[in-house]
């Protein structure tokens, strides 16, 4: 297990295999649960050593493209896009502002606040807030704690994505309940296209130009994390939000270069490789503290979202699931609403009403917390301990 190219290929396989399960319960058993637990008990086995991931050159591969990673999420949603779902983002927002502060004033008393800060930020949103939070964990010699964010980011759409279904299969029902299909108008929809100011001419945006411009991007973050004391996760998303606003950067700027999926794949591993000083013993000892933080955070995200969807004049049953994708981002939103469309629609009208009512919410909330929010309260509260 010495040699890189064995190394990387049995890690690979557990992702592989993380993969395959998710893919084969709908994304109900996320993969990142299957590769923290795996890696975990082929590590305590003895199966794995723990300089597998070392030995592969994925981790440092993984850690170099964190920068990029961030500033490529927020090329990710145009700025039309955010008009026109301003009420979901501010129901997201909102749902996960109550779960912090339900998680300080209901958790922190019960399991501490270094471990509530653990998990708060990985609760709130996906793999990249992880990263932030372990990464001041080992800075701070909270590696003890480490497990926290792993098990929360493994364990959270294990709660979310049913919640969510559960309460936009209600919603569903009443709002077929609105419609009155004999007179529906078609509408073509009007799509605004906003206008694009590209820097770069198409022809030179090859793979390596567009990551030579990721790179620009997240070097900068980095510098200015340094020179400011903020931390560059956040200089990263708005270097990525403004880069694309101004035509310095396109959408979706990883995937045009070809290289997203090697990219996260290399940041699971940093986080997994974190693990590595996590025993069965300390696994066990923060397992309750994972409950309390999926519990009370859950609880938090509702109360947010069903208060936002009252102010916005939504039914919470639409609002509320909005909320949850917090808990499991992307693809989870788009599978939901596909199952709760075809699970509630009698014909193909029905599905496609219901689809069209509640996808583009859904996707829109669980890229805002996913891509955006999560990283900002994950950055914010570890510059806390």
């Amino acid at each position: 297990m010495s040699e890189p190219i064995v190394a990387a290929l049995l890690i690979i396989l557990l992702i592989a295999v993380g993969e395959v399960i998710s893919i084969m319960s709908k994304a109900r058993i996320p993969m990142l649960l299957i590769v923290f637990m795996g890696y975990f008990i082929l590590l305590w086995t003895g199966i794995f050593p723990p300089e597998l991931i070392a030995n592969s050159g994925l981790g440092a591969f993984g850690a170099l493209m964190i920068a990029p990673v961030i500033v490529h999420l927020g090329t990710m949603i145009p700025l039309s896009v955010l008009k026109g779902q301003i009420k979901a983002v501010f129901i997201a927002i909102i749902g996960i502002v109550f779960a912090v502060i339900l998680l300080m004033i209901v958790a922190v008393p019960i399991i501490g606040y270094p471990a509530v800060v653990a998990g708060a930020g990985p609760l709130t949103g996906g793999l990249i807030s992880v990263v932030v939070t372990t990464e001041k964990l080992q800075e701070l010699g909270l590696v003890s704690l480490i497990a926290i964010p792993a098990l929360v980011v493994g364990l959270q759409s294990l709660i979310g994505m049913p919640l969510a279904g559960n309460l936009l299969s209600r919603y569903a029902k009443k709002h077929l309940a609105t419609l009155d299909f004999a007179n529906v108008v078609e509408a073509k929809e009007n799509v605004v296209e906003e206008t694009k100011k590209t820097w770069l001419p198409e022809k030179y945006q090859t793979s390596v130009i567009l990551l030579l411009q990721l790179f620009i991007g997240g070097a900068l973050a980095i510098g200015l994390g340094k020179l400011t004391g903020i931390n560059y996760s956040i200089w990263a998303l708005l270097i990525g939000f403004i880069g694309s606003y101004i035509g310095f950067y396109q959408k979706n700027m990883m995937e045009r270069a070809n290289s997203f999926g090697i990219s996260i794949m290399g940041i699971i591993l940093v986080v997994v490789a974190s693990a590595n000083s996590v025993t069965f013993a300390l696994f066990v000892e923060h397992l309750p503290s994972v409950i309390v933080i999926l519990i009370v955070g859950s609880i938090g995200i509702i109360i947010g979202g069903y208060f936002a969807s009252k102010w916005v004049k939504w039914d919470p049953l639409k609002g509320v699931p909005v909320a949850l994708t917090a808990m499991f981002g992307f693809p989870g939103d788009y599978i939901i609403c596909e199952e709760v469309s075809r699970s509630e629609g009698k014909n193909e009208q029905e599905r496609k009403a219901i689809l069209d009512e509640i996808l583009t919410p859904m996707l829109v909330g669980g890229f805002t917390t996913v891509t955006a929010a999560s990283i900002i309260i994950a950055s914010i509260l570890v510059q806390t301990l």
